[in-house]
């Protein structure tokens, strides 16, 4: 099959012609129609994740039909479109999994990452980690879901159920829980880079109160804000803007370092916290909150050989919304 594989930082992708991959107990072996590009695919590449199983083919937000099921698979059928997201597998044993917390699993296993992911024609993941995908949605707005979706699901849990929400950066994440967080009725204020006027605009198009740089002051004080930009140093600029009691939800799987600042914008039980990846109680509780609450995603594809192409549009920000590698 075709795949575009990674093989050490600082090299781009490779197109190859690779075995096909079998299916085992447990798995679904899946052909694979779209594969959102996150930022997380960034880091894997440009060496900020440290632990790639090398050679790798990225790609962590696929969506496929099943062509096989593996011994013990009884959740679905031949030809099911399934979703298969970051987080690839768990040990299910340990007092992280027990209590439904698989994300914080010392022995998780990531897709893109140490198992071969959606930038390839086929390819398998875990049963207990796939989910079915909302007929409303078609195969290139479904990526999207895989991750931007769940991991800003996952980051508005953790920010409470303040009103008033501040967003740091706009990107795949930001445009899909922004829909969310206005159906819940809530304001949102967006903070961009300095000058991305595009990414402003799309967020006032999508029901932002507010937009602007990420240095200047909103018009009100914040009941929590979320970081999707990975930048260490807009941790000391979101306390400043949430209100005593509110909190800080860093959402990346990887940041830059956070500066030293004054206990005074912290003091007042405001809190800072992150995102470890997903449970699949969170892609569950989501994919029934998008099956009646439709999420618009404005998704910019790129075939399959393009995946560098991708990969260094989103790294320069010339796009809003999400990139999605389309296979078939």
């Amino acid at each position: 099959m075709r795949a575009m594989v990674f093989e050490g930082p600082g090299e781009p992708l490779r197109e190859r012609q690779v075995e096909d991959p079998r299916v085992g107990a447990g798995q679904l072996l899946l052909e694979v129609a779209t594969c959102g590009v996150c930022r997380t695919d960034l880091h894997v590449v440009d060496g900020d994740l440290t632990e790639p199983r090398l050679p790798v083919i990225p790609g962590h937000q696929i969506v496929g039909r099943v062509l096989e099921l593996g011994a013990g698979v009884e959740r679905f059928a031949p030809g099911d479109r399934v979703g298969v997201p970051w987080l690839g597998g768990s040990c299910g044993a340990c007092r992280f999994c027990e209590s439904g917390r698989e994300n914080l699993c010392d022995g998780a296993r990531y897709t893109g990452y140490q198992i071969d992911g959606g930038f390839a024609e086929r390819c398998v993941a875990d049963a207990r980690f796939c989910f079915p995908i909302p007929d409303s949605y078609d195969d290139l707005r479904a990526a999207p879901l895989l991750c931007a979706g769940l991991i800003g699901y996952r980051a508005l849990r953790m920010a409470g159920e303040g009103r008033r929400l501040g967003f740091y950066g706009f990107g795949a994440a930001a445009h899909i829980l922004i829909q969310i967080a206005r159906h819940q009725g809530r304001e949102v204020f967006v903070f961009t880079r300095p000058g991305d006027e595009a990414a402003q605009r799309f967020a006032r198009e999508l029901g932002a109160t507010w937009a602007g740089e990420s240095g200047e002051t909103a018009p009100a004080e914040l009941d929590a804000a979320i970081l999707f930009a990975p930048v260490g140093e807009l941790v000391p600029t979101a306390l400043r803007t949430v209100a005593k009691g509110g909190v800080v939800v860093c959402a990346g799987i990887h940041m830059s370092d956070i500066p030293s600042f004054p206990y005074s914008i912290l003091w007042g039980e405001r809190s800072v916290r992150s995102v470890a990846n997903l449970t699949r109680r969170d892609g569950e509780e989501f994919f029934e909150l998008v099956r009646h609450l439709p999420i618009e995603t404005e998704v910019h594809p790129y075939p399959l050989a393009a995946a560098n192409e991708a990969l260094d549009d989103l790294r320069a920000g010339r796009f809003t919304g999400a990139a999605v590698v389309r296979v078939r």
